[in-house]
């Protein structure tokens, strides 16, 4: 079916092609309308229709060359170009709630779980620790509690022990290796 005789905002939107801002001024004036209307039809959304209709005109000033009046009028593309716009935002946005909703129920699932289970492991291993610990002799106790749990250097535990060097390496590798065979804690 013949479209009929291009509008003047057809025409307006033809002189577009080369880029002329004045010539823009008119199309903007009659489109924008166009496609704020097509968007907030989709999106129920007036911010949401203004962003796609900012988008939509940026769009029409670019691809000016696409446009084919003997196809469609001016008004007729814009609201297409708007709709599929509007249309694409409203998926992106369902998708990232369903991605989010996903992400939240699996941190949900796991946090419920095992902030309880880890909680109670921690327990139960700060209380087995502490029973080794007592385990060992009070010089190997001091050296790898200043060590391990202090954060000192070996150097740093013989300077604070008055001890030597050597003396104080043995101290933690003798109370290690007591600590892990209390722990049943195996040799790798």
């Amino acid at each position: 079916m013949p479209r009929s005789l291009p509008t003047p905002v057809d025409d307006a939107l033809v002189a577009c092609v080369d880029g002329d801002p004045a010539a823009f001024g008119p199309v903007y004036d009659a489109l924008a309308p166009v496609a704020y209307g097509s968007s907030l039809g989709v999106l129920r959304d007036p911010d949401h229709a203004a962003e796609v209709t900012q988008e939509v005109m940026v769009e029409v000033w670019q691809t000016a060359a696409r446009f084919d009046p003997s196809r469609a009028s001016a008004r007729t593309w814009v609201a297409t170009l708007a709709r599929r716009r509007a249309v694409d935002r409203v998926r992106a946005e369902q998708s990232r709630r369903d991605r989010d909703q996903r992400d939240m129920d699996g941190l949900r699932e796991v946090s419920e779980h095992d902030v309880v289970a880890e909680d109670v492991e921690r327990r139960l291993e700060g209380a087995a620790v502490r029973r080794c610990l007592d385990s060992l002799t009070a010089t190997q106790r001091e050296a790898v509690v200043d060590a391990y749990y202090g954060g000192r250097t070996y150097r740093e535990v013989a300077e604070r022990l008055g001890a030597a060097l050597p003396t104080v390496k043995s101290r933690i590798r003798d109370g290690l290796g007591r600590l892990r065979d209390c722990l049943g804690v195996a040799r790798a």
